[in-house]
This record gives C-alpha cells, sequence and structure tokens, in this order.
C-alpha cells in the first residue's frame, strides 16, 4: 500500500491571517483581494515543499457551534468580520476548486473540529498528517504522524510544531495543551480560563500536576492569592478546558479516501488568477505542453508570398529576439484571419514586394502587439507600416494602465488566453538564450498573430464599456506611429563633443576629490559609505542625524542637513552629482551612440499609470538640468544637417492651467487668462497683499505650494520644501485653498469619485485605479487619495502634449517641411529644421500646441532655438 501524505487546512483562520498580514489589494473591478493572494502564496509553496496525496481545505459552518451551549459567550468578544475580507471567502472558495483540492464545512461545528476528527483516522490508519492553520489551538493534535504548522508574521513564514517542539516550547506534550488553555484562558475566543493566572502560572502548575483536575487534586498545596483564584474558579477553568478540547469524533461525512489529490485544474486556474490580477503568479507558471494542452493550430509557413494572401484587414505580428527593436535580430512574421494563419520567415518578408506594397497601403487594416515596436523594426529593413487600426498592447494598457505588459502572452492571459508561450520558455535566458529550431519558432510566431486576431474584439469591447475609444482611436494608436517615426530617426550627437565633456569632468572630479581628502586630513575611499560615516562622525565630529544597519547613514538628505556645518559636506554632495553625470549621462550615452551617429531612444508609451512617456535606451528625459555640468550635456545633441538649428517649444505651467480648468476656481483662471505670474498672484492672494508688494520670498513660497498641489503635497512635503515648521506649512496650505476655493472642491470631489468608483479620469477618459482609497490603513489611503487629487491633472497634461504631438507631424506633413520633430521631453517637444524654415515655425509651433485642446485657460508655449539644444534656452 501506497504511504498517504495528508495535509489538513484550516480555511477560516488562514483566510484571516493571510488578510491582516498583507495590504488591501484590489482587482481592476474593485473585488478585495488580498486575502485570497496571501493564501495563495501559503498554498503554493506548501504544494511545491510537501507535496501531498490526500487534501482538504476545513471551514466553519456559521457562527454558533455546539460549544455555545457550552458557554453562551464563547468567541463572544471577536470583532465583525471586515467586508474587505467577507467579500472574499467567495473567491477562494472558487481557488479552492481550481486546485481541485476538497473543502468541507459541518454544521455545529468548527473547522477545528473536522481537522480533529480527520486527523485520527488518519492516525490510526498510519497516515502521515500535516495540518496548517494560525491557530495555536490545533498544536494539541500533533502526534508522533502528525505535524501541526502553525503561521506566523503573515503567512509564509511557518513554525512546525511535533511532539518534540511542543515539549521543548512549553515542557507539555500536545494533550496537555487544552489543559494550559483551560488555567490561562484564550481571548481571542473569549475562552475565559482562571482570571489571573496566565501562561507563566499556568505551565508551573501543569508542571507540577500534570492537568487541570490533577491541580484541582491537589489544592491544598496552593498558597495564598492564587490559591484563592483556583478555588473561586473550578467550574470556569473546566469549562475552559472543555471549550478549547477539539471534538475528534464530529459526525462527518466525508472519510480520507475522497480527499485525493493529483494537482490543479490549470485552466480554471489561470481563469481564476486572471479574474483576480494575480499577474504575477501567472508570469510564474510554467505552461508546458504537458501542463497545459494548447488549442491545436493549423498554419502554412511561405517561401513566396501570394498577392492573393493578403486581405482588406489582418492581424500582423513581427517577431524579435529582445525588446531593443532597433538592433535586434528580427526572426518571421505571422499573419492571421478568421480562417487563415500564415508565417513568413524573414529573408521572404524582406524580398517581398507584395507583402511591402500591402504593408504600406493605408487602406489594408492592420491589427498589432506592439505597432510602434513593428514600425520601428520594420523601418530598418526599408519598408514602411500605415493602416495601423488595432494596438493590442495600448489597448490593454488604456484598459488598465497598472499593469505591466512585457510580454504579449503576458497581455492576453489578462483576458483569459494561455496558448501562448512566454518568450522566455520559447528562447530561454541569459547565457543559454538561442533561437530554436524551425518548427517551435514558427509555431510560436503563429500563435501570436491569431491570438492578436481572436484577442482584439474582447479588447475593443472593453475599450467601449469604458468609454475609452476616443483615447485609443484619436490619440495613443496614431501617437505609435509618431513616435515610431521620431525613434527610427533618432538624435544626431556629436561625440567628440561628449568625449570632451567627460575629460573635463574627469579633471573636475579630481580636484573635488583632492579638496576633500584636504579637508578630512587623509586619504579614503569617498564612494564607500562606511569610510565616510568615520570620517564624518568620529573624525570630524559631525552630529549623527540616522544610523543604518551596517554604522553611520551618509545618505544625500542627511548630507543635506548637515550642509554649512562643515566645508567638506558641500564638497562631497558636488562629487556625488557630478560623479554620476560623469558615469550616467556621458559615459552612458557614449554606449548608446549607434553606427550612424545618433541615439535612438525608446519611448515607453504603456508604461506609467498617468500617461505620461517615458524614455529609455537612452533616458533622455532625465538628463539633469538644475547644474551647469548637467545641462552642457544638452550641447552634445545637435542637427544631422549642417547649418540647420535645433528647435525647443515648451509648454509654459501647463498643469497649473490644467488644475485651474478642472477645478474652475474664479481667481486662477481669470489669471491666466489676463496672463498674469501665477506664483506671485497666488502670493498675493494667500499673504493678502498686493501684487507689487510679494516679496522674492512670498514668491518662492507660492510657487512650492503651487506645484505641490498639482503632486498631492502634504504639510510635511512643504515644511521640508521651505525649510518652514510643519504648523506653518499647514496653515499656509489652509490659506491656499481658502483663497482658491475651486481648488478645495475639486480635491474633495477627486476623491470622493474615486471612492465611488474606484478609479479617477483624465479629461481624455484615461482612468487609473486606485485599489486602497477606502483602505482602512491611514498611510495606504491617504497615498491614493493625494492619487485621486493629481493624478488627473498629470494625466490630462500628458494627454494633451500627446495630442500636439499628432497634430504637428500632420501639420508638418501637410504644409510639405522638411522640419522633424525629433523628441518629447515632459512639456517640452523639440525639433530640427533648416534655417528657411524658422519664421515659419515660430507661428506654427506654437499655434499647434497652444490648440491642441481648448479649455477654460489658454495654453502658453515658449519658443527657442539654437545650433544646439543646450542653446535652446
Amino acid at each position: 500500500m501506497v504511504a498517504k501524505k495528508i495535509l489538513l487546512l484550516d480555511g477560516n483562520s488562514l483566510a484571516y491571517r493571510a488578510f491582516f498580514a498583507l495590504p488591501l489589494l484590489t482587482n481592476e473591478h474593485g473585488v478585495h483581494t488580498n486575502a485570497v493572494y496571501g493564501f495563495t502564496m501559503m498554498l503554493q509553496r506548501i504544494l511545491e515543499e510537501e507535496k501531498p496525496t490526500h487534501m482538504v481545505v476545513a471551514f466553519d459552518a456559521g457562527k454558533t457551534t455546539f460549544r455555545h451551549e457550552t458557554f453562551s459567550e464563547y468567541k463572544g468578544g471577536r470583532q465583525k468580520t471586515p467586508p474587505e475580507l467577507s467579500e472574499q471567502f467567495p473567491y477562494l472558495r472558487k481557488l479552492i476548486d481550481a486546485y481541485r483540492i476538497k473543502r468541507y464545512e459541518l454544521p455545529n461545528y468548527e473547522a477545528d473540529d473536522i481537522i480533529g476528527t480527520l486527523s485520527l483516522e488518519a492516525e490510526q490508519a498510519g497516515d502521515e498528517v500535516i495540518v496548517i492553520s494560525g491557530d495555536k489551538d490545533l498544536t494539541q493534535l500533533a502526534s508522533p504522524s502528525t505535524t501541526v504548522y502553525i503561521t506566523r508574521k503573515g503567512i509564509t513564514d511557518i513554525e512546525k510544531y511535533t511532539v518534540g517542539h511542543i515539549q521543548e516550547k512549553y515542557g507539555l506534550s500536545p494533550e496537555q495543551i487544552i489543559d494550559l488553555k483551560g488555567l490561562m484562558g484564550d481571548a481571542s475566543d473569549n475562552i475565559p480560563g482562571v482570571p489571573g493566572v496566565g501562561e507563566k502560572t499556568a505551565l508551573k502548575l501543569l508542571t507540577a500536576h500534570g492537568s487541570v483536575e490533577g491541580v484541582y487534586e491537589a489544592i491544598d498545596q496552593q498558597k495564598g492569592k492564587l490559591k484563592e483564584k483556583l478555588v473561586e474558579n473550578e467550574e470556569l477553568a473546566l469549562i475552559s478546558k472543555k471549550l478549547a478540547t477539539i471534538e475528534r469524533n464530529a459526525p462527518i461525512e466525508i472519510k480520507i479516501d475522497e480527499l485525493t489529490y493529483s494537482g490543479p485544474d490549470q485552466d480554471e486556474l489561470i481563469q481564476v488568477w486572471n479574474e483576480l490580477a494575480f499577474k504575477s503568479l501567472l508570469e510564474k507558471m510554467d505552461y508546458t505542453a504537458e501542463e497545459t494542452e494548447k488549442e491545436e493550430l493549423v498554419f502554412e509557413v511561405l517561401q513566396e508570398t501570394d498577392p492573393a494572401i493578403f486581405e482588406d484587414e489582418m492581424a500582423i505580428h513581427l517577431e524579435m529576439y529582445d525588446e531593443q527593436y532597433h538592433t535586434c535580430d528580427l526572426l518571421g512574421v505571422s499573419l492571421a484571419t478568421a480562417s487563415k494563419t500564415y508565417v513568413i520567415p524573414m529573408d521572404v518578408v524582406k524580398g517581398s514586394e507584395a507583402f511591402k506594397s500591402w504593408l504600406m497601403d493605408e487602406t489594408k487594416k492592420k491589427y498589432m502587439s506592439d505597432s510602434k515596436a513593428a514600425t520601428a523594426a520594420f523601418y530598418r529593413c526599408g519598408l514602411e507600416v500605415a493602416g495601423v487600426d488595432f494596438d493590442l498592447m495600448l489597448g490593454a494598457y488604456i484598459v488598465n494602465p497598472s499593469l505591466t505588459y512585457t510580454d504579449l502572452a503576458n497581455i492576453v492571459q489578462e483576458y483569459g488566453y494561455t496558448d501562448v508561450s512566454q518568450n522566455e520558455q520559447i528562447y530561454g535566458k541569459g547565457a543559454k538564450k538561442s533561437v530554436p529550431d524551425d518548427g517551435i519558432l514558427h509555431e510560436h510566431i503563429a500563435r501570436k498573430g491569431r491570438t492578436i486576431w481572436a484577442v482584439r474584439p474582447t479588447v475593443l469591447k472593453k475599450l467601449e464599456e469604458n468609454e475609452q475609444f476616443e483615447l485609443y482611436y484619436n490619440l495613443e494608436l496614431p501617437l505609435a506611429t509618431v513616435l515610431g517615426t521620431m525613434e527610427s530617426f533618432g538624435v544626431q550627437v556629436d561625440k567628440e563633443q561628449l568625449v570632451a565633456m567627460g575629460k573635463e569632468l574627469g579633471e573636475k572630479l579630481a580636484e573635488i576629490e583632492k579638496n576633500i581628502h584636504s579637508l578630512a586630513g587623509e586619504k579614503f575611499n569617498i564612494n564607500s559609505p562606511k569610510q565616510l560615516g568615520v570620517v564624518l562622525f568620529e573624525n570630524l565630529g559631525l552630529p549623527v542625524l540616522k544610523k543604518t544597519k551596517t554604522g553611520y547613514s551618509t545618505a544625500a538628505d542627511v548630507l543635506e542637513k548637515l550642509e554649512g556645518q562643515h566645508e567638506i559636506i558641500s564638497q562631497i554632495l558636488m562629487y556625488r552629482q557630478l560623479g554620476k553625470i560623469l558615469s550616467t549621462y556621458i559615459e552612458g550615452l557614449l554606449k548608446e551612440i549607434h553606427e550612424d551617429g545618433k541615439v535612438h531612444t525608446r519611448f515607453q508609451q504603456a508604461l506609467t499609470t498617468t500617461g505620461r512617456l517615458s524614455s529609455i535606451n537612452p533616458n533622455l528625459q532625465n538628463i539633469p538640468v538644475r547644474v551647469e555640468e548637467g545641462r552642457k550635456i544638452r550641447k552634445a545633441f545637435v542637427p544631422s544637417e549642417p547649418e540647420w538649428l535645433m528647435v525647443a517649444a515648451d509648454y509654459s505651467q501647463i498643469e497649473l492651467r490644467v488644475l485651474a480648468d478642472m477645478s474652475k476656481d474664479e481667481s486662477l483662471i481669470d489669471a491666466f487668462k489676463h496672463d498674469l505670474d501665477i506664483h506671485t498672484k497666488t502670493a498675493s492672494d494667500v499673504f493678502h497683499v498686493p501684487l507689487e508688494e510679494v516679496t522674492s520670498d512670498m514668491r518662492r513660497a507660492a510657487k512650492a505650494v503651487n506645484f505641490g498641489i498639482v503632486y498631492g503635497i502634504s504639510d510635511y512635503g512643504l515644511s521640508q520644501s521651505l525649510n518652514i515648521t510643519r504648523k506653518a506649512a499647514a496653515e499656509f496650505i489652509d490659506n491656499y485653498l481658502k483663497s482658491f476655493p475651486g481648488v478645495k472642491n475639486y480635491m474633495d470631489g477627486s476623491i470622493q469619485t474615486a471612492k465611488q468608483n474606484g478609479f479617477v479620469t483624465t479629461l481624455m477618459k484615461r482612468r487609473r485605479y486606485l485599489p486602497d482609497i477606502n483602505s482602512s490603513n491611514f498611510n495606504l489611503r491617504s497615498f491614493a487619495e493625494r492619487t485621486a487629487m493629481n493624478t488627473p491633472i498629470q494625466g490630462s497634461a500628458a494627454d494633451i502634449i500627446k495630442k500636439a504631438m499628432i497634430d504637428m507631424a500632420d501639420a508638418l506633413e501637410q504644409e510639405n517641411m522638411q522640419t522633424r520633430m525629433l523628441l518629447q521631453v515632459h512639456d517640452e517637444l523639440i525639433f530640427e529644421a533648416p534655417p528657411e524654415e524658422l519664421e515659419k515655425l515660430k507661428t506654427l509651433v506654437p499655434q499647434i500646441m497652444e490648440n491642441a485642446v481648448q479649455l477654460n485657460v489658454p495654453l502658453k508655449v515658449d519658443f527657442a532655438f539654437g545650433d544646439t539644444w543646450y542653446d535652446t534656452k
């Protein structure tokens, strides 16, 4: 007979433990999921480590049990189950069913009693038993064949109670745990015990007398107040022991043999995880052919392209070896319609006039997974893309911007499609990464094209339900083409200029290092926090503001507070700042220059939760401009044509203008309409002085709170920014909100909308979901409230500049101009232009950008030009 390994899980206890161990999480529908997620993490680990043959999850059947007949106040002190947890129990049961684990509950009995009865049956049959709970009451079930796992500090940290461990920890046998509860009670279950007897006294009594009954048989050996307490509460002690005793002969209707476990239903489990948005678990799942049988796919590999195969609408996928589509190998193309799927090897693609003609035909609709990447990659092959009508990644991103979309398989899993393998499964990773044989490769590519076609209606339906069609079709989709063109063209870099800057900066750093060593009186490694800490706080005797596990903290915020106390501090801060500019922005930029002498950044269009674009390889949006050495890096960005100019157009205070529009605050609107300096106007209103009497300090404070409001600043944040007390900062914010009541109404309204809907939206209906907006955790809720206030502003500003980019690209084409749009950096657009077009651009660019959308206040654009990007300021 094969030995059984039986796992008995206490469902209620583990759910509670998971709920309180993890922060509140919600999926896109606003359903709380933290208890189910924590339970899942625990279950995954247990299944992997223990490999059980039989399993059951036992639940309490109701609030009353046979114990209430003995003691009506049993569990009477417990707080009501939080509604955020109650709503998760149906999903927890659905999850357990997907794992194909038996679950069981019995009226009038607790989960403990079900587990106790089954564990006794298993022991008598000689089986191995593992009990898993968050409740130490169950340790009484430990035996030579039963181990009780108790979760602690969360859900995956487990303490294993064997007979020996209980003896070592308490000096008791498992059976004596009920005697321990009888004497000391259990506040969590409202078991009274003997008032005044704690664990230490109870253990001492049991060591001497063995049981509650033994204590009372030898009651004359006790003295003083302890004896009085014991005598007065003998009945209570015996009742408490009875309440704590798990029933091991409950009238259950299941037997051990009915609890066989053979693994989860993968399809059902994936569906549940998708519904709950457990993306990290989905990514870790190994979708091998043995585990999930994929739908058989019929496809044709084409060695030549008959024009007849190209239809008016087709899904098209270009397979790339990695994410860097400007340089990576291209592995082939798949095409799909309702009834056909084709794979075209890359050498055939490059030589096919029929494919080229279809690809650039605006009237032929193309459905893609990532149209920007495909546009840029096809461009390398001399192929132009037109007629893109669907982009899967962008659609999924608009539906839920909080998820990260790095692989087509991840995207479609969100919609219940599991027939596509993750790239890592096909190619491997790290040093072992390689292209598989054609059979595996072609099927992988074919499945992607087929899935794009299949999932498109689902994504479009979701966009329609969310009223996001216009955002998708009029903004993000055309922007992808604009960005793909910009990336492909690239930005010219003067390499010699960068090298010279690097040399100059290196010499400057050497000089600063020399000064620091002189001020310290010794040579040391400035980049070593440990050595630096000794120099600053021991040798130079500066005050210690913060310590870490390894010694003194020398973090930037600590050093900034010490500035002025010793000359060495400003030198160290400058050394660090210039060192980062050299390593990250000069040396880093030099590595990113392509053979054509340009950098080809990648704009991440489906990443940020606010809708803003970000830039990588290289990141051109984070070049530091507050330090002259950082600003100088922009001198290396030059036009690609001789005698041409760099042009910059920058939205002026766009987020504050959006705030004025969204808040409908009359004072803000009036200020912008009359082109007043908004910070001076704010200072005038808040400090109650005429405009001409506003001082530079007043304006600085007003500027901090103006921009702080946009980013959800707190009184603490403002106090740090202005170096004032927290009380003064709170008063300033309070005065600001009294001066601009529309802003206060907007802030309150944003929070209320978020609480009702679970999300906030921008002017163009871009959503940001806020799962913590109703959290009982103050910090989580506060952050969500600040996000509710600032996301519509930041997101709307991002939408506006995206619209301006599309309009600018159209205008340059319609006017048949040579000027090229090169970059978007936050609220700024960068162009290169021939001198003869400059006068026209001075009018055209502000006109297009200022009219991208119509607000209650005018948009304003600052226009500048010069020989380099640096010279546009």
